[in-house]
């Protein structure tokens, strides 16, 4: 092992500033592990090419074409033909919990995790309002049946490709598709029985906040008179718009003063109409010839070709208790609010003067990638999902082409009869050239965020090689673990589980994989047996809301509190460690 010099030194207080930032929520991931790769090069720890090496290994590209590859199957609606299996007419919660884990964790094993969350849960928080169960009761467990069935397969999840890439890296075999499918199935039963079995009882039982769907209550949206519209000079009887459909005209106003909406009241050019009903009247009335929104984005851009999208007010955003007017929202989220809606109370008001409060729901027209910037922190919004109209919700032709896409890359996968980064290019690019993904929508799905986030970890992984930490917290392992080859795998799965909750699981696969192959050099047992204790400790994020994406997004749906999963996330962590480290050790070392 390497002496303890200035460079190791500089390692360790890089990754504790690191984990530091993280655990804070200072700025994005990405640009903090950029930050830190920045300083070990400048310090020399590392040299350009192993600094952005990550930026070319196949795991990264692979990552990268299994995102487009899921945004086809979820723009075709492929995954609704799952909404019967899902849901049934039984409310026996048990019986609930295994409908809706164990699909869940079937299509977990093939896509990409994170997009099936953000499909399945506002489907589950509507039926559970439906039918009158909690959605509190089902959100979490909808979570960790993704995150175990990730497990199953190399494709499944984003930290199992991250991990056979690092060891081709090594000069090792990389992983098969189904190598971990015997740990993954094991951690899949374990999660499923414990929450049908015993777990239901730790899951909180609370009304949630407004969910990013239809029908939950009334919505108050502007909608302004354009130049040279048709209905100018119209009285509002004439022009439609004294109750068009499933709305109300609230009032109008002209400059600065607010008028009563009689039917006879003429309309001229400017007036700003406020609205009250459902959401879909928005996307009708802005149909209309004429009308605008009240605060366009971008002047020369038609309205109905921008995209809109629904964002839950977080508490501690800056916009509560604000109006949206007094935190200029145009000019601090480029975006316009077009439409609020308050659960259990109607919004009266003009639009920009209304006190916002954390709840609310807010319709907004903001440019591509508008989810993506703040889906990655809920200082501001606790979700952010695209708007689609009824006919975009719907399962469209070419679903069944994209699965055959997805089953396709499976089996080319399956029979090695191509890498993973080769099948999942082929796929990508079937799912673009065949329709099911416009090419706009595949460099949407294309998340650089966390493409970066793991480029940059890998190197940072090789600045931990590099520096011989690996090797020191290898043989700290190994003393505190008795030099036991059992107890050496339950101490490799703590610290990088743990680890995992602290900062990211990608993070922790990086940051650990070294550290495992360095332990399985030392006590001469197969390395595939550590680098898979990795992967599923990484990936086994239940104690903390913070650990893995999908945690996140199901937290303000289920209104869920950290200490939530740390009670209920617990003992699951138990169980899929137990049942994990037994697999691997009677599958690799027995």
């Amino acid at each position: 092992m390497q002496g303890l010099d200035a460079q190791f030194w500089v390692t360790i207080i890089v990754l504790a500033a690191i984990a530091i930032a993280l655990l804070r929520d200072l700025t994005r991931p990405d640009l903090i592990f950029l930050s830190g790769l920045a300083f070990l090069l400048v310090a020399g720890v590392i040299t350009p090419a192993d600094a952005f090496a990550g930026f070319s290994n196949t795991a990264v590209l692979a990552v990268g074409a299994l995102f487009v590859v899921a945004a086809g199957i979820e723009e075709t609606g492929a995954v609704r033909a799952f909404d019967r299996m899902l849901f049934g007419s039984s409310t026996d919660l048990r019986w609930v919990l295994a409908r809706v884990m164990l699909p869940t964790a079937g299509l977990s094993a093939f896509i990409n995790n994170t997009p099936i969350v953000a499909m399945l849960a506002p489907r589950v928080q509507r039926w559970a309002q439906r039918v009158g169960v909690a959605p509190s009761k089902l959100l979490i467990p909808l979570s960790y049946a993704a995150i175990a069935g990730g497990m199953v397969t190399l494709i499944g999840t984003s930290t199992n490709i991250i991990v056979s890439g690092m060891l081709v890296e090594a000069g090792m075999p990389a992983l098969g598709l189904f190598d971990m499918a015997g740990i993954g199935l094991v951690a899949v039963a374990s999660v499923v029985g414990f929450f049908t079995l015993t777990g239901f009882r730790l899951l909180p039982d609370r009304v949630t906040a407004p969910t990013v769907e239809e029908g939950l209550g009334e919505y108050l949206f502007e909608a302004c008179v354009g130049a040279r519209a048709p209905m100018i000079g119209q009285t509002i009887e004439q022009a439609g718009l004294h109750a068009p459909g499933d709305a109300s005209l609230a009032h109008v106003q002209r400059q600065e003063h607010m008028l009563f909406p009689r039917p006879d009241l003429v309309l001229f050019e400017g007036d700003t109409l406020t609205f009250t009903g459902k959401a879909s009247m928005l996307d009708e009335l802005l149909q209309r010839p004429g009308l605008e929104p009240s605060v366009p984005l971008v002047e020369e851009r038609l309205p109905r070709t921008r995209p809109l999208f629904e964002a839950v007010v977080s508490d501690t955003s800056n916009l509560v208790g604000a109006s949206l007017r007094d935190t200029q929202f145009r000019e601090r989220y480029d975006a316009v609010v077009l439409a609020i809606q308050r659960r259990h109370e109607r919004v009266v008001g003009p639009l920009g003067r209304v006190t916002i409060k954390a709840g609310d729901l807010l319709v907004i027209e903001a440019k591509d990638g508008f989810d993506e910037r703040w889906n990655t922190s809920r200082s501001e919004f606790y979700l952010v999902t695209p708007r689609r109209t009824d006919e975009e919700k719907r399962v469209n032709k070419k679903a069944p082409v994209a699965v055959c896409i997805l089953v396709g890359m499976v089996l080319l996968i399956g029979l090695q009869v191509l890498p993973v980064i080769s099948a999942a290019f082929l796929a990508a690019l079937a799912m673009i050239s065949t329709g099911c993904l416009s090419l706009r929508m595949a460099r949407r799905a294309l998340n650089l965020e966390v493409l970066v986030l793991i480029a940059a970890a890998l190197g940072l992984g090789q600045a931990v090689a590099n520096t011989g930490l690996t090797t020191l917290l290898a043989d700290l392992l190994l003393a505190l673990s008795g030099l036991g080859v059992v107890a050496a795998l339950v101490g490799l799965y703590v610290t990088t589980n743990l680890l995992t909750e602290l900062v990211t699981h990608k993070a922790a696969a990086v940051l650990m994989l070294p550290v495992a192959l360095a332990m399985s050099g030392e006590l001469g047992v197969d390395p595939k047996a550590f680098a898979l204790t990795v992967a599923v400790a990484a990936a086994a994020s239940f104690m903390t809301p913070v650990g893995y994406h999908t945690n996140l997004m199901v937290m303000a749906a289920g209104e869920y509190r950290v200490r939530d999963y740390l009670r209920v996330g617990f003992p699951v962590s138990l169980i899929v460690m137990t049942a994990a480290t037994l697999v691997i050790f009677f599958t690799w070392l027995a």
